[in-house]
């Protein structure tokens, strides 16, 4: 059996096992049921504290917005003190002040997920741009050769193996349901949607988790490296977790009007604070909050790594 195809498969069963046990109700889907954290009340803590420290990130303010519109399907609401307004479109155009139609496409917001791997969000948004721009529409990327995709997209990086995927799924996609649109996913559970996308290769849990969050507006919390060294770092998760059971064990703790809002602030804090995501102190960073680190509090072994890095 081939390396993608054993993961496809691997994927497929992980979301499989846990749409059913879903189904159940019960605590088997709890990987850790006698680990107790994180509470309600520290998800809520540790929320306002990153707020107060980066402010809500901008890259994701206009997913925050799409979230609170009237047609969201979330039960998230607007974060305290951020203001609870629904977001207003201008009807002669569609989009709202950051220019994005209220109802982005969801095979969009799947590439986008899919170009976002691996590589910087300023590359990604470049690639995703160039990829738009060389075909306008997804017909058009399904008929290019795979050569003519990875020169759009190779400012991204790993543009071979992108391009792959994406030829890949647009292909599956069309096969399975005749054309290349992914809306109906908007009419569907979240154990659904977790089962539809398993069947594209290439598409694993963490990028299916990222197109519920942004693109689906529904509550869910994708486990990347930067919350899981944080979760580990702060003990919300064993230090033993990887990520599927990091990911099982996070969605089952944190309230659901807590993930949006918690996700998008711990990846943001994970790329400024070396301390909290336990990288070298030697490792440089764009910008740096350790001395002023709000989750210092929680974990005793953070406070050790400042310490012994200190200067006597």
């Amino acid at each position: 059996m081939g390396r993608s195809q054993k993961r496809k498969q691997e994927s497929l069963s992980f979301w499989k096992e846990s749409a059913a046990k879903s189904v159940r109700n019960d605590d088997d889907d709890e990987p850790y049921p006698s680990h107790p954290r994180p509470t309600p009340e520290e998800c809520r803590s540790v929320r306002d504290d990153l707020l107060a420290l980066h402010g809500f990130p901008q890259q994701f303010e206009k997913y925050r917005r799409l979230r609170l519109a009237p047609h969201s399907s979330s039960s998230s609401p607007a974060i305290d003190g951020g203001g609870g307004a629904p977001v207003e479109s201008d009807p002669s155009d569609g989009n709202d002040k950051y220019g994005l139609s209220q109802r982005e496409s969801v095979l969009d917001g799947l590439v986008s997920v899919v170009l976002s791997q691996n590589t910087t969000d300023v590359n990604s948004q470049r690639a995703f741009t160039s990829l738009k721009s060389a075909f306008p529409t997804w017909e058009d990327a399904l008929a290019a050769d795979s050569k003519s995709i990875e020169d759009a997209i190779r400012c991204g990086g790993l543009a071979v193996t992108k391009a792959s995927c994406i030829k890949k799924m647009l292909s599956c996609l069309l096969e399975r349901k005749g054309k290349l649109c992914l809306e109906y996913l908007r009419d569907l559970s979240v154990d659904e949607v977790k089962t539809e996308l398993s069947h594209f290769k290439g598409i694993g849990p963490k990028t299916v988790a990222c197109v519920l969050m942004f693109h689906l507006q529904r509550d869910d919390f994708p486990v990347d490296t930067h919350v899981i060294q944080i979760g580990k770092a702060i003990g919300w998760v064993p230090a033993v977790a990887n990520r599927k059971k990091a990911y099982l064990h996070l969605n089952r703790r944190i309230p659901d009007e807590l993930k949006f809002d918690l996700n998008c602030l711990l990846f943001t804090h994970g790329k400024l604070c070396h301390a909290c995501t336990l990288k070298g102190a030697n490792q440089k960073r764009k910008e740096s909050h350790e001395s002023s680190c709000p989750l210092l509090s929680y974990c005793v072994d953070v406070q050790h790594v400042l310490q012994s890095s200190s200067p006597d």
